[in-house]
């Protein structure tokens, strides 16, 4: 009886494991670095290294926040130190949303907004050709320009196509390329009114061939969806999904098996709980994992897929801490 018991109690905890598609859960680090954090990118460089920068400081928007990047090395995330100011002749402004992106070809890319607030940032940009151990001198981008806003750029037909959004005239969504690693850039109109529908802060996902979807963050209470069919030369009408959103920061990844996986704020007023979804058409989304649901801020969620298909995914949390997560997405059922 007593065996049969415990065979009883085990079988479903190792079963359990055996479908938990959490591999792994941690701090980026656990020291006072600064008194806050936020707005986490993460990255896989050429040579395999995992990094994952944020803004950090006194706290949003005062001037001594500047860009933090830690490295995954041996299993354990190096201590942070800060890659980016927003220092200017004798001026210092706060830092603001970095975004790491690595080209298939080219330098490793660092793009952060400098400013007082939205309304007013600009887009700076550096890069680096030692997978992050030394960056160039920041330069600024061209007016009206910012780069990614929040989250991740796709290489699509030889351009780096940045999803990107103003705030200055309401909150509208645009796409940003360049061709030659910020050299030069194109950009498109806004995508919507700001008013209807006020948008930022959107992510890519690739349908299949010139076929693009943005999702994002709104001030509507749900997620909102825009397609181009060219690649991103022109978009159609930007409409609200089913998702909810509480006005807060999402992202999303195109699988290398055609899957969608979206990371989000499962709620219309909170920032919890942070909530990972998954769709293989990117319009019917199954939640698939909390990674949290404790009273509090889990917000601004990163996700990015590696080359050994593990999919990465950083987030802030309390805005006192970075937090990692690693899951197994052949266990992502949906």
């Amino acid at each position: 009886m007593l065996l049969n018991s415990l065979v009883l109690t085990l079988v479903p905890m190792l079963f359990q494991n055996q479908m938990n598609p959490v591999l792994r859960s941690e701090f980026i680090y656990n020291v006072d670095i600064t008194p806050s954090c936020h707005a986490a990118t993460i990255v896989e460089t050429k040579s395999g290294s995992i990094l994952a920068a944020w803004f950090g400081g006194t706290h949003e928007s005062h001037r001594d926040v500047t860009i933090y990047l830690s490295r995954l090395e041996s299993g354990t995330w190096t201590y942070p130190k800060s890659v980016a100011d927003g220092k200017v002749g004798n001026s210092q402004f706060a830092c603001y949303n970095p975004v790491l992106f690595q080209p298939e070809r080219g330098p490793l890319l660092l793009f952060y907004k400098i400013g007082t607030g939205p309304q007013t940032w600009w887009g700076k940009m550096t890069s680096s050709s030692d997978d992050g151990h030394t960056w160039l001198t920041p330069h600024d981008l061209p007016k009206g320009l910012w780069g990614p806003i929040k989250n991740k750029p796709i290489e699509f037909e030889g351009a780096i196509l940045c999803p990107s959004s103003s705030e200055a005239y309401g909150w509208r969504v645009h796409f940003e390329s360049t061709r030659d690693f910020g050299k030069t850039w194109d950009r498109t109109t806004e995508v919507n009114d700001g008013k209807t529908i006020a948008a930022i802060q959107p992510s890519i996902l690739k349908m299949g061939g010139e076929h693009l979807r943005a999702i994002g963050r709104t001030q509507q209470g749900r997620i909102f969806s825009v397609d181009s069919q060219d690649g991103g030369t022109t978009w159609g009408e930007m409409t609200l999904t089913e998702l909810p959103n509480p006005n807060s920061g999402t992202d999303a990844v195109t699988l290398k098996d055609g899957r969608h996986v979206l990371v989000y704020n499962r709620s219309t007023t909170h920032r919890t709980p942070l909530n990972v979804a998954i769709s293989s058409d990117a319009q019917h989304w199954k939640d698939v994992v909390i990674l949290e649901d404790q009273p509090g801020e889990y917000s601004y969620p990163a996700v990015i897929q590696t080359n050994d298909g593990l999919v990465h995914i950083v987030y802030t949390w309390h805005r006192t801490r970075i937090r990692h997560v690693v899951l197994d997405p052949m266990k992502l059922a949906g």
